[in-house]
């Protein structure tokens, strides 16, 4: 995939870069729930994922905090980032396992950002690790941890 940019000072003249991870994922999850949960990607390499949620009306549960799942999107959608970018060429992941603690949360108004990184990357299953951090007041909101199994190409 390519994406068209304007450089500066090249009136009317369009290159084409090839398109970076980070908007892939911004991309293909848009539409997608964690779209809609407001989840973004900010940087992506194999061993660190980095994203945010912008928290909105939408997102706030009735007791006026964050609603817990949307950090669970966030968290989650991470991982998949950081997996589908650590496996071969064909293949897929699942889901095995995954478990979220919480210590704080979140209001209106505030940044929650996320940092994935890989735990174990092995041929059959990947571990992966996020923090969860609520970026306006500094505290920890979450730990997460979420197992993927790798599926091998069907012939």
């Amino acid at each position: 995939m390519s994406a068209a940019i304007r450089g500066s000072g090249d009136e009317g003249r369009v290159s084409v870069r090839p398109m970076s991870d980070v908007d892939r994922m911004n991309e293909f999850f848009g539409p997608l729930a964690p779209g809609r949960h407001g989840v973004v990607f900010d940087e992506m390499d194999p061993q660190r994922v980095v994203g945010h949620i912008d928290v909105t009306a939408e997102l706030i549960a009735g007791t006026g905090f964050l609603f817990a799942p949307a950090v669970i999107s966030l968290a989650d959608t991470l991982c998949a980032g950081g997996c589908g970018i650590n496996i071969p060429e064909g293949h897929s992941f699942t889901t095995l396992e995954l478990k979220s603690n919480f210590m704080s949360s979140a209001r209106e108004g505030e940044r929650v950002v996320g940092v994935a990184t890989p735990a174990h990357l092995g041929g059959r299953t990947h571990v992966w690790d996020v923090e969860v951090t609520n970026e306006s007041t500094g505290k920890l909101m979450s730990l997460f941890r979420c197992t993927q199994m790798i599926l091998q190409p069907r012939p």
